[in-house]
């Protein structure tokens, strides 16, 4: 049996995690250029687009709970509605027993514009996820905080912010 030189060795071990790291750019880029046909097709942002989703699948929906179903800040979340209101794709309104409460729905442009929305609705990167099984998805979010934890310059409140080139 013939051994590779160590040369070839440490070649096929930088090919891989050269590999790994193409297959991040792969994913980076198509999560980008979909959000920017999306911008450019309709006016609104990827983040947008998943917000006025939820909003459609659920009339009513609250602030905190957008926040909650993209998992972001509730600020960020609020500056995105704010963005969707002034295009009129949204409406906010306040319920009389509590004018602290905010229940979310769509326009009539809103909807108009749902309908010309191509899929996935919610964007690539989440609608890939969902769609992986659950043992794949442990997986993946090991060998994620794997690789967090190699990074020296983390800054975690990114976790709740979208990607920057969906907002």
């Amino acid at each position: 049996m013939s051994r590779k030189p160590k040369s070839a060795q440490q070649h096929s071990s930088e090919l891989s995690h050269l590999e790994i790291l193409q297959k991040f750019r792969i994913i980076v880029s198509a999560a980008q250029k979909y959000s920017q046909r999306v911008e450019k097709q309709l006016g609104v942002t990827g983040a947008q687009l998943w917000i006025m989703k939820e909003i459609d699948v659920t009339p009513g929906l609250r602030v905190g709970e957008v926040a909650k179903k993209l998992a972001i800040h509730q600020t960020t979340a609020s500056n995105l509605l704010d963005a969707l209101e002034k295009k009129e794709m949204i409406c906010k309104s306040r319920q009389e027993t509590d004018q602290r409460i905010v229940n979310l729905t769509l326009t009539e442009k809103g909807r108009l514009l749902m309908q010309k929305a191509p899929e996935p609705v919610r964007g690539l990167l989440p609608e890939a996820l969902s769609q992986m099984k659950s043992d794949d998805l442990m997986l993946l979010g090991e060998s994620m905080n794997i690789l967090l934890q190699s990074i020296q310059q983390v800054d975690e409140e990114f976790a709740m912010q979208p990607l920057p080139f969906t907002m």
